[in-house]
């Protein structure tokens, strides 16, 4: 399905079959395993033995877990709600309250994801870690471990991937077909915020999809890549694209404009610096009252991918807008599409 010729559809019709796929191959994973996280803390039982709807801070200081773990509580009772298997409840002292829904409390014990695993989903490399780390979730919220591949295989997930090339592999395939996608949609939609532009860098983009696609249909403006050395080893470039090997980090090259592509952090560029510079981010931003179900639930799973893979987030407009202010942005306009997001 590589060879898709994506022309021939509209970008909503490209965007609305992305997230319907990403739903469908998430959902055989999070959905179980995130119940299966729960029921080993014992939330089910707290939650039944408490009489009454529960707050976060109350379930949270009730349970074995690690304090610094609090914040992540939040989001798998999110992913837990949507499913139908909690339900949540008007705010109490400024909190949120969770209980038990019908449909968990007629569901047998036997029938609780506590022992078997859905191994058919476990068909590359990246699905096997994904599946591991998902099993090892629980554990995370007990102990201090910053991420949950540290609990699970001891290392980084870029350390394990410059390790496996199985896994960085699959890693970049996944990315790269993500960004042909997402690449052709923002192209079609948000050609304008390209004016002006003389150089960008793609920070953390992979094999280059994304910047291929920018470098072809504006072969004026000097295009680079910027990953670690084993994602674009032996990655050829062309008269106005180049890949550098580099750590985001450390630093950024110097350029007009910074395009970010699911990145949670990086170290800050002084590029384009009282030059009219640019930051270009393709990201989601959460907002339940404006997504239909699909595309809500595709930003719920992929913000349990962050978390499990990586502890990071994704964020609502609210949280993206404190970035830019802390970050000295006077302004910002977001084109939103589905559940992705073109931030500028």
């Amino acid at each position: 399905m590589d060879d898709m010729d994506y022309e021939m559809y509209s970008s909503r019709e490209l965007l609305e079959a992305y997230v319907h796929s990403r739903v469908y191959y998430h959902s055989h994973i999070i959905k179980p395993l995130a119940l299966r996280c729960a029921i080993e803390l014992g939330i089910p039982d707290l939650m039944q033995n408490h009489g009454k709807p529960i707050t976060l801070s109350e379930l949270a200081a009730s349970l074995h877990i690690h304090p610094t773990k609090t914040q992540f509580l939040s989001r798998l009772l999110r992913v837990l709600v949507h499913t139908g298997f909690f339900a949540k409840h008007q705010q109490r002292h400024d909190e949120e309250e969770y209980s038990l829904t019908l449909a968990f409390r007629l569901l047998p014990k036997e029938r609780w994801p506590t022992k078997s695993i859905p191994l058919s989903i476990t068909n590359t490399p990246q699905d096997s870690l994904f599946l591991n780390l998902m099993l090892s979730l629980s554990s995370w919220f007990k102990n201090s471990d910053k991420t949950v591949i540290e609990t699970a295989r001891k290392q980084t997930m870029w350390d394990l991937a410059s390790r496996d090339k199985g896994l960085n592999s699959s890693f970049n395939q996944m990315m790269a077909r993500d960004s042909r996608i997402i690449a052709t949609a923002m192209l079609r939609e948000c050609r304008e915020v390209f004016e002006g532009v003389k150089s960008l860098v793609d920070v953390g983009g992979g094999t280059g999809t994304m910047a291929k696609a920018i470098a072809d249909a504006f072969p004026h403006i000097k295009c680079a890549v910027l990953d670690l050395p084993h994602v674009i080893a032996g990655l050829q470039g062309t008269h106005n694209l180049d890949f550098l090997a580099g750590d985001m980090f450390e630093a950024i090259p110097p350029a007009n404009a910074i395009l970010l592509k699911n990145i949670e952090a990086m170290q800050r560029s002084n590029s384009g610096k009282g030059e009219g510079g640019k930051v270009m981010i393709i990201e989601i931003v959460i907002e339940e009252d404006q997504m239909d179900k699909n595309s809500y639930e595709a930003q719920l799973q992929l913000d349990m991918v962050m978390m499990v893979m990586h502890s990071g987030k994704e964020r609502n407009q609210m949280e993206w807008e404190k970035i830019f202010l802390a970050a000295g942005f006077s302004d910002y306009k977001i084109t939103l599409h589905l559940e992705t997001a073109f931030i500028f």
